[in-house]
């Protein structure tokens, strides 16, 4: 079945938003992106407000989809499917889109700490620890939510490391840098769990 105008909308507000960050994007760009009336938007959306939550959960469901067909793909046992996390994140930081995470993007842009938007990153993030946790159960470690904690540090700060550092330093050519020592730390925590 082909996209509805609504999809439509709401992936193209997802590019510009991830992109140009939520509040320097305006409406009548993402209706330069989506090709897209200002009628369809307000048929479909009351607000900006509306259509960053839509593209922030069309961001959530995309990329943790993304990462599990990636990790199912490259991993068979638990432990190296944690492993791949990361991997999975160095292709991520090395790629053409890569501008940061949408959601950390949204906890620095969203100061009200229970709006809509910081609600939903958090949630993202939730959800990827408890895809750690339940890998962590999986291999038998002892205290799996404590190990898919600490992993799930790491992944943030090799995020943010990608997309301040490495996208900057040398010219930016190693972003990925950050995934792989990340991965490294990983490896250690995982032989002590």
């Amino acid at each position: 079945m082909p996209p509805s105008r609504r999809d439509d909308l709401i992936d193209a507000a997802m590019r510009v938003f991830y992109r140009h960050g939520f509040h320097a994007s305006s409406l009548d760009d993402i209706q330069k992106e989506g090709g897209i009336s200002r009628m369809t938007l307000y048929n479909h959306f009351k607000s900006k407000d509306e259509l960053v939550v839509a593209a922030m959960r069309r961001r959530d469901e995309i990329f943790r989809n993304k990462l599990m067909q990636f990790v199912d793909a490259r991993a068979k046992t638990p432990r190296e499917r944690l492993l791949a996390v990361f991997d999975f994140h160095e292709d991520w930081f090395t790629g053409n889109e890569f501008c940061g995470c949408m959601f950390i993007n949204a906890s620095a842009e969203f100061s009200v700490a229970d709006s809509a938007p910081r609600r939903l990153a958090a949630e993202h993030k939730q959800e990827i620890v408890r895809y750690m946790k339940e890998h962590c159960e999986a291999a038998g470690l002892d205290d799996p939510s404590e190990v898919a904690e600490q992993l799930n540090i790491l992944l943030e700060g090799a995020i943010v490391t990608a997309r301040v550092v490495g996208q900057v330093t040398n010219g930016g050519t190693d972003p990925g840098a950050a995934a792989r020592r990340a991965r490294a730390v990983a490896v250690a925590i995982l032989e002590r769990a």
